[in-house]
């Protein structure tokens, strides 16, 4: 299989598994919590086909593994919920925000314990499906870490506005409009500045390294693969 073929298809299946569930896990708890909208639109599911966007999901990270970028980034539809159906918005809001990174780490340590099992296969399936385990412990933590950054309309930035007190709260949720360009700039516009002027402005890479770092090595001990 050629080389590059290849990588891709260790990357496919949990990229794809991590970023769907991750939604619904969102549309599971809102539905617990009362509000139906995502239940009324076929997203309270595990089928990944429903949670799938076409750019998001399966041509943005397949294009950045195909170009060896140093970084994956992905995503899938958004689950709707409507915060205002919820019982106790407030409350209820942190709750459904932190279902999506919550259901990544459980997945990073479900990946870990499956390891245990790949080495039972013929040694090329073998191989084939611990490099798939590697990168779902990675991109399940890299997703958990990333969503919980506190910036609208990150999961993070609405955990945040659950927990603040109104008068710091509503000001902070107001931001959201502005939270995916600048976004974006952190992970693309600044880091090619950077590289234009000679200087490592990937303040991503800063903020997450650390905690991904960490996280992945806690997900590895946890499983018994140290």
């Amino acid at each position: 299989m050629n080389d590059t073929l290849y990588t891709i298809s260790t990357w496919v299946i949990p990229a794809i598994l991590a970023i769907t569930l991750h939604e619904a896990a969102h549309g599971f708890v809102a539905l617990r919590f009362g509000d139906r909208t995502a239940w009324q639109q076929g997203r309270v599911t595990l089928n990944p086909f429903k949670h799938i966007d076409p750019v998001g999901t399966i041509l943005l990270p397949g294009l950045l593994i195909f170009l060896r970028a140093p970084f994956l980034f992905g995503y899938a539809k958004p689950v709707p919920v409507n915060f205002r159906a919820l019982n106790n918005p407030k409350r209820d809001m942190v709750w459904v925000a932190a279902a999506g990174p919550a259901t990544n780490i459980l997945m990073a340590l479900a990946a870990g314990l499956l390891a245990h099992l790949a080495f039972l296969l013929p040694l090329p399936a073998a191989k084939w499906a611990i490099l798939n385990i590697e990168n779902a412990i990675l991109i399940n933590v890299v997703l958990a870490v990333f969503n919980m950054i506190p910036l609208p309309p990150l999961d993070g930035g609405r955990v945040a506005v659950g927990l603040l007190p109104d008068s710091l709260a509503r000001p902070f949720a107001r931001l959201e409009p502005y939270g995916m360009p600048i976004l974006l700039g952190l992970i693309f516009i600044l880091p090619l500045i950077g590289r234009q002027v000679g200087m490592d402005l990937n303040v991503l890479g800063w903020v997450l390294g650390q905690p991904v770092d960490w996280l992945v090595n806690l997900v590895i001990r946890l499983t018994g693969n140290g």
